[in-house]
């Protein structure tokens, strides 16, 4: 089904009914090109662009797709290449192939809030004004990263990239060769690329940002935090990239300035459960246990069936001594998670523990342990065993509590 979008670039545009109509690139182009520009007129101006879809197509494996073929991203680059001009973006595009590949834009979270989306007419394809004169058509080493990204086969992805390369060794060549190295796990070969695409475009976001995403494989969190923090601060409204800032710098155990970052990412998408959850984690961990439950709720706000939700906002009412509540969120969890995940479940007998239900606990416990692979299972019981002790702390007359510790401590000596 064809939809047609209307997208405000730069400041907001006013209501201009005389705008000079240009054409964008095509659209599949966008991602193999640095910096992503186009020809525009004095004046108030419309770029058209049929397809947009196309740009956002990506076969690679989850977890490694090429950031410039990320709807936010583009959009972005798109910005920063129009400045503080008044224009519009008209396109077109495929519904369904939006629902794979930009689901995003079709729910106008983050940047796409204001997105106008026109259904199609009665005869079933949305309108189309008056079309520009066609755009260049792309070099052949981007219609080779075109082809690429539209592999479904890795092995030929790469190979494709690699006459690409032979082609013209862009920035963008190197970054899209890059990424499909790290999907076939080709670390140094990843490596390589990248480090030439940021000596040939050191100011491109993009390039940092894999970067980032290579250090993670390599398990260097220190210079991951380094080149994500370089790409947030070439695009401050990327989200992901202060995102993944956060996340690094939370592994490094530095919660305040992961916190500061996933607030940065928070400015870019308000309404993104995962940063709230994130922020959510890092103000717990900061004891700021207000406004880690402030968080954890605006995320089942967000996502109201979600069962981790409820779990996260569970702990947090545990460490507030809100017993009675935090029972009723674990509880809720439970209902939601189809595994029921036996962390959680321990949680869950704590939090009756903790409510002098002691038989209630014993049972939760049982339940949720017994069928576990043994190792996994005592190192449980023992971490379940450090929750009790604590909770002794804070309840010495704990009604039942000698009887959960005498059971968690005969189960661990079996």
């Amino acid at each position: 089904m064809s939809l047609r979008l209307l997208i405000t670039l730069g400041r907001k545009a006013p209501d201009v009914s005389d705008r000079t109509l240009v054409a964008a690139p095509p659209a599949a182009a966008w991602p193999f090109v640095y910096p992503l520009s186009v020809d525009l007129p004095p004046g108030s101006v419309t770029i058209e662009v049929p397809d947009l879809h196309e740009a956002f197509i990506n076969h690679q494996a989850a977890g490694t797709r090429l950031v410039t073929t990320q709807a936010t991203y583009l959009m972005l680059a798109w910005e920063d290449a129009i400045g503080d001009r008044d224009v519009v973006m008209t396109a077109t595009a495929d519904r369904e192939a939006l629902e794979r590949h930009a689901p995003e834009l079709l729910a106008r979270s983050g940047l796409f809030g204001e997105v106008v989306i026109e259904e199609p007419g009665p005869s079933g394809t949305a309108p189309s004004p008056e079309r520009p004169r066609e755009a260049p058509a792309p070099a052949a080493a981007v219609r080779l990263l075109q082809a690429a990204v539209r592999a479904d086969n890795p092995a030929e992805r790469l190979a494709l990239c690699v006459r690409a390369l032979d082609e013209a060794r862009t920035p963008a060549a190197l970054v899209a060769t890059a990424s499909v190295c790290m999907e076939v796990n080709d670390l140094e070969s990843a490596a390589r690329d990248l480090d030439a695409a940021i000596e040939k475009a050191p100011d491109w976001a993009a390039a940092h940002f894999e970067r980032g995403k290579l250090w993670l494989r390599l398990d260097d969190m220190e210079r991951a935090s380094q080149a994500f923090r370089a790409a947030a601060s070439l695009m401050p409204r990327f989200a992901s990239a202060w995102s993944n800032l956060g996340a690094t710098l939370g592994e490094l155990d530095r919660p305040a300035e992961a916190l500061e970052a996933f607030t940065k990412a928070l400015a870019c998408d308000p309404a993104s459960a995962q940063t709230h959850n994130n922020i959510g984690v890092v103000s717990r961990e900061l004891g700021r246990l207000v406004e880690s439950e402030a968080a954890f709720r605006r995320v089942l706000d967000l996502v109201p069936d979600l069962a981790f939700g409820y779990y996260n906002l569970g702990h947090t009412l545990f460490l507030q001594g809100r017993y009675q509540a935090a029972l009723g969120a674990y509880a809720e969890g439970q209902k939601r998670d189809p595994e029921r995940n036996p962390v959680q479940a321990t949680r869950l007998a704590m939090c009756r523990l903790a409510t002098g239900d002691a038989r209630g606990a014993l049972e939760e416990l049982q339940r949720a342990t017994s069928a576990l692979p043994r190792e996994y299972r005592q190192q449980l019981l023992a971490d379940t065993q450090s929750i009790a002790w604590a909770l002794l702390t804070h309840r010495p007359d704990l009604a039942g509590w000698q009887d959960v510790h005498d059971w968690l401590t005969r189960e661990q000596a079996r």
